[in-house]
């Protein structure tokens, strides 16, 4: 029996599409949001991807993710 670890088995990320000759992932899900300064960002969870590539983004820089805010 193998013993199975997190991240040991883990399907590839998936690859960025190319949008106005910009990789660009799409947002899977807000997991958070905070202040930080005058302005809010968001703990963005990228579809196919592990928790490890979450990211805070600011507002201004989701545009295109209004949905998932």
């Amino acid at each position: 029996m193998e013993l199975k670890f997190k991240g040991q088995h883990e399907e590839p990320a998936l690859p960025p599409m190319i949008i106005n000759e910009e990789e660009e992932s799409e947002v899977e899900e807000v997991r958070k949001y905070r202040k930080h300064g005058r302005e809010t960002q968001y703990l963005v969870h990228w579809k196919g991807y592990g928790d490890e590539h979450d990211q805070w983004i600011a507002e201004t820089g989701l545009s295109y993710a209004r949905k998932a805010i």
